[in-house]
């Protein structure tokens, strides 16, 4: 049968509000008469997560579950999810409660009718310390700067996608951050945002502390970098190579130069300042070469690979 919706809905330690979700979702997808589908991703929950998620899945909520065997991050949950997704629209959001299933049908409309290839969520009114939303405010800022997506929030976990798009990106490490910026690197241009309501957490805690900013910022590099040289390293690290050997070759010629016709009666060379400049550049350009190869041939041999290992599914058709 196909389906309208997909939610994709990763988790860890949840146990207090999976029901209330399901239960809310089923509500606002059955009053839009959009047929759904909700995929929990159990992230090795530690609590009682997978057990009301199997209770779940036993009733008329559409539930689906996917449980690892140990936490492997955000990343790896949404990609395993996205993998097993079969709605034409899919729609990502925390298990939290802090994201409204309400804006499920505004979402699915943009994608849907609109033709966007993703709605990104804006929590222009977050409900969280500023301990949190200032350094978010800084990522977001720096994210806009490097990546040139005008997104204020990239990191809302309430997104919506085609289904071309998540069936044509893979979402490892910590990338989840930057699921926009790999889409468009995919070449899926037409990205859009829409301000989103934001709830205070009514349980548990917050499974992210501030160490996520820091990994953030060496992610958004990480990603760049991927994104325009992952394919062809050799055209980043060749070019720097290049510029070192014309830096060493013209310290050279310099010296050379002054040495013969200038000043003879200038010291050795091998004693100037601007040998050991030339000597530097020289060695740090054949190192640059050499990595600019050993990319290019560990890009072209390296197979695709998933990182983690599933436990246990409930109604996943394979």
């Amino acid at each position: 049968m196909k389906i309208d919706l997909s939610l994709v809905i990763p988790l860890f330690n949840e146990e207090e509000s999976l029901s209330e979700l399901a239960n809310w979702i089923k509500e606002v997808c059955e009053k839009h008469d959009i047929s759904y589908e909700i995929l929990f991703i159990n992230d090795g929950s530690n609590d009682s997560s997978w057990d009301v998620i199997s209770g779940l899945s036993n009733t008329n909520l559409q539930v689906k579950g996917i449980s690892f065997r140990r936490n492997y991050g955000k990343s790896a949950a949404l990609n395993v999810g996205f993998e097993h997704a079969r709605g034409s629209v899919v729609i990502t959001m925390d298990a939290d409660l802090q994201d409204s299933p309400d804006e499920i049908p505004s979402l699915y409309k943009m994608i849907k009718d609109d033709g966007y290839d993703i709605v990104s969520g804006w929590k222009k009114d977050r409900k969280d310390p500023l301990s949190k939303t200032i350094p978010t405010k800084l990522y977001n800022g720096v994210t806009r700067k490097v990546s040139g997506i005008k997104l204020h929030d990239m990191n809302c976990g309430l997104k919506a996608y085609k289904q071309d798009v998540i069936k044509n990106i893979e979402v490892y490490g910590e990338m989840h951050r930057y699921i926009p910026l790999i889409a468009k690197w995919a070449g899926f241009q037409n990205i859009t945002e829409k301000p989103v309501v934001h709830y205070p957490r009514k349980h548990g805690v917050t499974k992210f502390g501030l160490e996520r900013f820091i990994f953030g910022f060496l992610d958004l590099f990480s990603i760049t970098f991927m994104g325009k040289y992952g394919k062809r390293p050799m055209h980043l690290f060749g070019s720097l190579g290049t510029l070192m050997f014309i830096i060493s070759i013209a310290f050279l010629t310099y010296m050379g130069i002054d040495k013969l016709f200038l000043n003879k009666g200038a010291k050795l060379i091998a004693n100037r300042t601007e040998f050991y400049i030339a000597l530097t550049a020289l060695i740090l350009g054949v190192q640059l070469f050499l990595a600019g190869f050993i990319g290019e041939m560990i890009s072209r041999s390296s197979p695709k690979r998933n990182i983690y290992q599933i436990r246990d599914k409930v109604n996943i058709n394979e």
